[in-house]
């Protein structure tokens, strides 16, 4: 039906159709598939949800006399220096390393007092979100010596305008679909999905289901190695398959994942970013993380973007976990639809169990909303992927620890 060159002219001259994904299923239900398909030329989705496979690229410039950086820390956060000279890069969930973020005593005293400071509730993701909102950020630097880096140490102040690249690289985000965990145990449990209570006190889910931008491009045939899309409230683009990108995952009639799939890789400009869509987090006894919003366009290209896009949160599925068996493969209490998800319970083994979401609805929505209104005005195009996303992908774990090796 369409091209994407013939969208963005029509974005261009801002005479382009953009619904988010929500306006479009419900036009769908009131019209069809086929109406919709010729009334509409962008749907735009979104989420916000924590991403802690997330981190920053930064190059500070040298200071005089130079330095070759091995040891750096940003507001008591070890960043990795094994670049060049003043590259860094900061992971999300990289937490404070307490000598480096308060002068105490070494006494007895002293490390009680770094245990309770509330620098432990602090980690990368607070400190990129904190360079995006243009706050200074302390720097510590430890060099190593040589001829054209005679500088041994440095210490400073960073912000978002006083360095040269700051971007954003993140090696997974938008899972396509997650898990929800429980706790079948006696004690509660304190995950990557926050808080979970014993004998099967709560649930917790981290996708936004139908909101969710891979759940409505299930074969991945809109989003691609160079999609453009919204990200933290700048422009960013998608530069490969995200870490532990599992396409082959077990599939509805849909085609879309009953457990975690698809994965993105994703880069963009932070000094673009505001720090609305990028926020530090903590889950509480587990550690820090980036909660983050991500919105990707479709173009409709045909009638078979729409049906993907039509799916509803009871057509969407997850897998129930049981976090309190410490393994890598744990048994699970059956799936469970999006639908019932959202509706605040769901029954495990018959008992009445509360559920809530990591990813905000609301949020998700505004994202969503943001993205059109870019696209509307006329300035936000859209791009055709170089490439598409492997489909082939399987999931390799470490089933050998332990297993000798040569070194001969």
């Amino acid at each position: 039906m369409r091209t994407i060159a013939e969208i963005n002219n029509k974005i261009q001259h801002q005479t382009a159709v953009v619904w988010t994904v929500e306006e479009l299923k419900a036009r769908v239900q009131a019209v069809g598939v086929s109406q919709v398909a010729k009334e509409v030329d962008v749907i735009t989705t979104g989420t916000f949800e924590p991403m802690e496979s997330s981190g920053a690229i930064l190059n500070l410039g040298h200071p005089d006399p130079p330095i070759k950086i091995r040891q750096c820390w940003l507001d008591g956060v070890l960043a990795y220096a094994g670049f060049g000279a003043v590259d860094l890069y900061l992971g999300a969930s990289q937490m404070v390393e307490y000598s480096g973020a308060w002068d105490v005593s070494d006494g007895d005293e002293g490390r009680d007092m770094r245990l309770r400071s509330p620098a432990r509730e602090r980690g990368g993701g607070h400190v990129i979100a904190d360079l995006i909102a243009g706050k200074a950020v302390r720097l510590r630097a430890l060099g190593q010596v040589t001829d054209c880096y005679p500088r041994a140490s440095m210490e400073t102040t960073i912000t978002r305008d006083t360095i040269n690249q700051f971007y954003l690289f993140n090696p997974r985000n938008l899972y396509q679909n997650f898990i929800v965990g429980v706790n079948g145990g006696d004690r509660p449990l304190f995950t990557y999905l926050g808080p979970l209570q014993p004998r099967l006190g709560n649930a917790v889910y981290a996708n936004s289901g139908a909101l969710s931008p891979l759940l409505n491009d299930p074969d991945l045939q809109l989003v691609g190695i160079g999609t453009r899309i919204f990200m933290g409230g700048g422009i960013g683009y998608v530069s490969w398959e995200g870490t532990q990108h599992f396409p082959l995952q077990k599939r509805l009639p849909n085609h879309t994942p009953i457990g975690p799939a698809a994965t993105l890789a994703l880069i963009g400009d932070a000094k673009q970013m505001s720090s609305r869509w990028v926020k530090g987090c903590y889950f509480n006894s587990y550690g820090p993380s980036l909660m983050m919003g991500i919105g990707v366009p479709f173009p409709v290209l045909n009638e078979e973007v729409v049906l993907r896009c039509s799916v509803q949160d009871q057509d969407l599925v997850a897998p129930i976990v049981d976090f309190s068996i410490p393994r890598r493969v744990r048994p699970t209490f059956g799936l469970v639809s999006y639908a019932q998800l959202k509706s605040g319970r769901i029954t495990i083994e018959g008992k009445s169990v509360r559920a809530a979401p990591l990813a905000s609805v609301f949020l998700s929505r505004q994202v969503a909303l943001e993205l059109k209104q870019w696209i509307e005005a006329g300035t936000f195009t859209l791009t055709e992927p170089v490439a598409p996303l492997p489909m082939d992908r399987n999931f390799v774990a470490q089933d050998r620890l332990g297993a000798q090796i040569s070194l001969d």
